[in-house]
């Protein structure tokens, strides 16, 4: 008998199955065959068993050679079709069970894709991640093993029951006795296991989650020599571990000898009980013996079952944390009005194109186009991540066409919340954001993100080439284009250094490349989507000042007639700005060019002065 791992139980199990047969629902038909095949297996083996009745007592005892072999002949044909519907179910319901499987993964997939940004600030990466493994694989098991193996074994124990009855009920009350026995100890030695192997699963976490620390940040733990406490630490977690294994195996340990013992008992007592029914004429030969094959056959299916109904409720309990993710709201986006590539006619009238043009423009809902330029402007924006506490208090700002605007400001003053409103990751809670005019709540997000680029201070690279990972910014990108794209963000001199150039392979977020690198080609991905609004959020954090510097005449190629916005640590990046906002505790404190916040000797003059005297 297979282990029950202690997984929680669904708080809902009605709810989770509901949910669960609505996707089952759409292989009804595959699943109706598949329990008409473990029908056709079980029964097969049921009937065998009860024809050694008619064969003992009809043909071995009257020394019948002929009708015996045809009594053989068609209990092989028998066994044979059970054999067969085993082999069907099995194919049958593993091919079924990884669609089923395939279609939820889809539709999480999906869904995840539409969730808001205040969903994952909410929820830690390993905690989704394990919506996608853990739960996932815990029914891909059920629905490949226990949908089956339940029905087969509910069938067997009701059929073998039922002809223990019809072949003697005197016998049978000892059966029902041991079945009893057995029951009543499986459910006791499950509660006292559950709890221990529920205290194993948060061991394990603990333990896996310090490991996973330690190897991510072993150049720490080398710095600071903390190697021997480390350990310690890690051979206490150990211990805690062994200790509640050592606890949840030895209760479920013994489950299997106990039962075995017990039904070890009851075929000797049923043996020697019916021996005497048929020394006494009560009982004839042929049922005693099928019935003592039947009673060997009784502890097995109760067990299967049980275990089985345990590893069906783990199963429901990781459908329901997968539909619980699957219910979250998605984004609420109610814009209409839409992204397009355009074309100038001769007489400056736009024309819309399915084919990338460089000229882009807004659909409204009438059909009119609205040239899009990059004119973005806040209107009293009132913000805050959580309702009691404001990150924003009436922000007011504009950035016109082509105009770079920089933010600076202490951490925490609302600099990158800015952009991410821009964005809109997040909704404000007052007031009015505006693009060209439109206000973003009436453009569709898909669409406003397609007119935005964004390089961000922890950049992320795929899994791919370096080629891939700079056309991700436009994925109808020519070779030559995201060579272009390179060279503007000064990254092509490293690229064609590497040994296989543009083809070189990024693992693991970039890790074969330095901090800087990574930044850089974050860089070209948004060079190679010229995009009207471009937003620089610490874009050049992680480069020395002898690139950053290279870079300059590159970044201002690629921030030519486009809306910009900077956000910087580095004063030196924003001098040449159209005009830089000074923030502090989500209100703009001052604001104006490099050199009019310089005369106002305020809080910027007090940041570029201290810079200045640091270089």
């Amino acid at each position: 008998m297979a282990r029950y791992m202690g997984y929680k139980r669904p708080k809902d199990t009605k709810k989770a199955f509901k949910k669960l047969l609505h996707y089952l629902g759409f292989h009804k038909w595959m699943l109706l065959l598949v329990t008409i095949l473990v029908f056709i297996s079980t029964g097969a083996n049921i009937m065998g068993t009860y024809l050694l009745k008619p064969i003992i007592n009809e043909y071995i005892l009257p020394g019948d050679m002929i009708g015996l072999i045809r009594a053989l002949i068609g209990m092989g044909i028998m066994y044979l079709c059970g054999v067969l519907a085993s082999l069907g179910y099995s194919q049958l319901m593993v091919r079924t069970a990884q669609k089923v499987i395939t279609e939820i993964r889809r539709d999480l997939f999906c869904h995840v894709q539409t969730l808001p940004l205040r969903y994952f600030d909410a929820h830690t990466h390993g905690e989704l991640m394990s919506r996608f493994t853990n739960d996932v694989d815990t029914l891909q098991e059920a629905l490949n093993n226990s949908f089956t193996m339940i029905i087969q074994s509910f069938i067997t124990l009701v059929g073998t029951i039922i002809m223990l009855v019809v072949l003697n009920f005197q016998l049978s009350l000892i059966v029902f006795f041991f079945l009893a026995v057995m029951f009543a100890f499986i459910k006791f030695s499950s509660q006292r296991s559950k709890k221990y192997f529920t205290k194993q699963q948060l061991e394990l976490g603990r333990i896996n989650g310090f490991v996973e620390e330690m190897v991510s940040g072993q150049k720490v733990e080398k710095v600071f020599n903390h190697e021997e406490a480390d350990f310690a630490e890690f051979c206490r977690l150990n211990e805690n571990l062994r200790r509640a294994s050592t606890g949840a195996l030895s209760h479920a340990g013994m489950m299997v000898p106990a039962n075995v013992s017990l039904s070890y008992a009851n075929y000797a007592v049923s043996a020697c009980v019916g021996g005497l029914f048929t020394l006494a004429g009560l009982c004839d030969l042929g049922s005693l013996s099928a019935y003592l094959v039947y009673v060997r056959q009784s502890a097995q299916p109760l067990n299967q079952f049980t275990n089985q109904v345990n590893f069906i409720l783990a199963a429901l309990s990781g459908a329901e944390r997968i539909f619980e993710m699957m219910d979250e709201e998605p984004e609420i986006d109610e814009g209409k009005v839409t992204f397009c590539h355009v074309s100038k006619g001769e007489d400056g009238s736009l024309r819309e194109e399915t084919a990338y043009t460089g000229s882009y423009a807004w659909k409204l809902e009438d059909g009119s186009l609205v040239p899009l330029k990059g004119d973005v402007r806040f209107d009293q924006v009132v913000f805050g991540y959580t309702p009691d506490k404001k990150v924003l208090n009436g922000i007011s700002l504009y950035a016109k066409p082509g105009q770079k605007i920089a933010f600076v400001g202490s951490t925490g003053a609302g600099k990158t919340t800015i952009i991410n409103l821009i964005n809109r990751f997040y909704e404000i809670q007052a007031g009015a954001i505006t693009y060209d005019g439109i206000d973003i709540r009436d453009i569709r997000k898909k669409d406003l993100r397609k007119s935005l680029s964004m390089v961000i201070q922890d950049t992320h690279l795929f899994t791919g080439t370096i080629a891939d990972n700079i056309r991700y910014g436009r994925l109808g990108a020519t070779d030559e284009e995201v060579r272009e794209a390179a060279r503007i963000a000064n990254a092509d001199s490293f690229i064609r250094r590497l040994p296989e150039g543009y083809n070189t392979m990024l693992y693991g977020d970039g890790s074969n490349l330095s901090q800087g690198q990574r930044q850089l080609l974050a860089i070209a991905r948004a060079a190679i989507s010229q995009p009207p609004v471009l937003i620089l959020d610490e874009a050049t954090s992680s480069i020395d000042t002898r690139t950053e510097r290279l870079i300059e005449k590159g970044m201002d190629a690629l921030m030519e007639n486009r809306t910009v916005f900077v956000i910087a640590h580095r004063l030196s990046t924003v001098r040449n700005s159209k005009a830089i906002m000074v923030l502090e505790r989500g209100t703009i404190i001052e604001r104006g060019s490099h050199d009019e916040l310089l005369e106002q000797k305020g809080r910027y003059y007090q940041l570029y002065m201290g810079q200045y005297e640091l270089e």
